[in-house]
């Protein structure tokens, strides 16, 4: 059966390490175009020479592509204001679309947790890096105990943070905190991101803290570790730094959350993640980029092969 054709649009990091990790890894994808705005960046060349169509002329240049009528898929990964345009066009024509930035148009996707539930949706998003490496752990939790409050703390070398990256930092905030919620199952969920300015540069570093109801800390721990294989399944950098960390407060000793305003009494799980990259693209410290990339790559494949099983079907 023949490939499935997609479109990238964004030619800076995201979008060239995406390009080369479809065509070094896919066995159902194939770039049918790579789209950016300027023709002098480096990931543009690179497409060029790879043999991959490409345009600089943005959204406009993709629409009049000679192959885009057959492109079915189309990443987007350049800035939550570009994206609602982009969105837009491309509903028009049609496109299935899977979102790369903070807009949070379509349904919050990680693969682990509800990857097969938005199959059909015309528009997916995959939060954010932070979110895509943290939430999975608040799942996890959610799974054994109620979660009442979850805070992530994502660290990211500052050399991975391109200017994409640095213009979506208040969305990465406000998506990553609702996706927490939303996807993770916390009543209440917080979002922080770092840019570590370290020489050498360092890998990413994910801290997740949960405040639950007290339950059974083996079951929380193996619930995790289940989950962190479930990841490290599609982004094998992911990997738990050191045990998880249990802390108990009863009412001899509450903790107070004040972006709650509350008393807690419960459990305080602390989860500490490292996510190397597969340097596709960058070096290896770049792990949030390659945990996006990672988990769209993911998604597109299991939409192409529901498109494909749905064609079958429509043969038969």
């Amino acid at each position: 059966m023949s490939k499935t054709k997609v479109a990238i649009i964004g030619s800076g990091n995201i979008g060239t390490d995406l390009m080369i990790k479809i065509m070094r890894l896919s066995k159902v994808l194939e770039v049918g175009a790579f789209v950016g705005i300027d023709p002098e960046s480096d990931g543009l060349k690179r497409a060029e020479r790879l043999g991959v169509p490409i345009t600089a002329g943005g959204i406009d240049g993709l629409t009049k592509m000679d192959g885009f009528a057959d492109i079915e898929i189309v990443f987007d990964a350049t800035s939550a204001g570009a994206h609602k345009h982009h969105n837009e066009v491309l509903q028009a024509f049609g496109k299935r679309v899977i979102d790369l930035t903070p807009a949070a148009i379509g349904p919050f996707t990680i693969p682990c947790i509800n990857g097969e539930q938005n199959l059909d949706a015309p528009n997916v998003n995959m939060v954010t890096c932070g979110g895509q490496a943290t939430i999975p752990v608040v799942a996890a939790v959610s799974k054994v105990s109620k979660v009442h409050y979850a805070e992530i703390v994502a660290s990211i070398s500052s050399k991975s943070a391109g200017p994409g990256t640095r213009a979506n930092i208040d969305e990465f905030t406000e998506t990553t905190s609702l996706a927490i919620e939303k996807v993770g199952g916390a009543n209440r969920g917080k979002a922080i991101i770092v840019l570590n300015p370290a020489e050498p540069p360092l890998i990413m570093r994910d801290t997740v803290y949960c405040l639950c109801d007290f339950a059974d800390e083996a079951a929380i721990t193996r619930s995790i570790e289940e989950t962190v294989a479930q990841v490290k399944s599609y982004v094998p950098g992911y990997r738990l730094k050191q045990a998880v960390q249990f802390e108990r407060f009863d009412d001899s000793n509450p903790l107070f959350i004040a972006e709650m305003d509350k008393v807690f009494t419960g459990l305080k799980v602390t989860t500490f993640l490292e996510v190397e990259g597969a340097a596709h693209y960058l070096p290896a410290y770049a792990g949030n980029l390659d945990i996006m990339t990672s988990a769209a790559l993911a998604t597109a494949e299991r939409i192409a092969r529901r498109q494909q099983n749905d064609r079958i079907v429509e043969e038969v």
